[in-house]
């Protein structure tokens, strides 16, 4: 059955049936005689195929199959060649670093940094090769998460390199095991109640701890090792 389409009329100020079309035939396709079919050498394809770039739904699954990114990481690099080529340079010098973690850098930090400053990522004053000496000293512990935020602010000003500002300020985090676990034997013996909720089970009070031991070393301390050893406290 053919729908029936109404098409208004401004002159006569009154809709008109007009007939619908549902099949091929309605739209009366036929071949144009004046027209050769055109045949395309398969080599030809293949030759042009090989000079292509990689494409973004390639790139991406290749960011989530190969370097185990999550998918929305790779959907965002991917849609932005330029910022795919940002990570991708980051990584080539990024030894040791996750994936992840400089994915989460280009996105979120640099991202927001040139954002707020209105760049795009190829006038971005930290270069990858500064991004991925940072995410480096980050992986190692030389850097907890929040000095590393510091010295990106700082690269980003222009006042050097990553190494001589970690220097030059003492931004070095603290990973001496003793000296850590004397603080967190200090903090927790301050806070019985909240050592009670603790091993009460709400254990969720641990980042309240975590928070008190990053306070007292300035925000120095090696994350990681700060909750090993505050569990260790804890749970003894």
């Amino acid at each position: 059955m053919v729908q029936e389409t109404r098409l208004y009329d401004p002159e006569r100020d009154e809709t008109r049936a007009m007939r619908g079309k549902e099949e091929a035939h309605d739209y009366r396709y036929f071949p144009d005689p004046d027209l050769l079919p055109v045949a395309i050498d398969p080599d030809w394809i293949e030759a042009v195929r090989a000079e292509l770039p990689e494409l973004p739904w390639a790139r991406r699954r290749r960011f989530v199959e190969a370097l185990g990114l999550a998918p929305d990481q790779a959907a965002q690099l991917a849609a932005d060649k330029a910022a795919a080529d940002y990570f991708e340079a980051v990584l080539a010098e990024a030894e040791g670093v996750a994936p992840r973690l400089a994915a989460n850098w280009v996105l979120v930090n640099l991202a927001g940094a040139l954002n707020r400053a209105g760049l795009a990522i190829g006038a971005s004053p930290v270069p990858p090769p500064a991004l991925a000496v940072l995410l480096r000293r980050l992986a190692d512990g030389t850097l907890s998460s929040k000095l590393a935020k510091t010295v990106f602010e700082a690269v980003w000003a222009g006042e050097g390199d990553v190494d001589e500002i970690i220097e030059r300020r003492g931004l070095r985090a603290e990973g001496d095991r003793d000296a850590l676990a004397a603080l967190v034997d200090e903090v927790v013996g301050r806070h019985p109640e909240q050592v009670a909720q603790y091993r009460a089970g709400k254990t969720k009070v641990l980042g309240f701890f975590v928070g008190q031991v990053m306070k007292a070393t300035g925000g120095k301390a090696d994350p990681a090792l700060v909750n090993r050893l505050l569990r260790e406290r804890l749970d003894a």
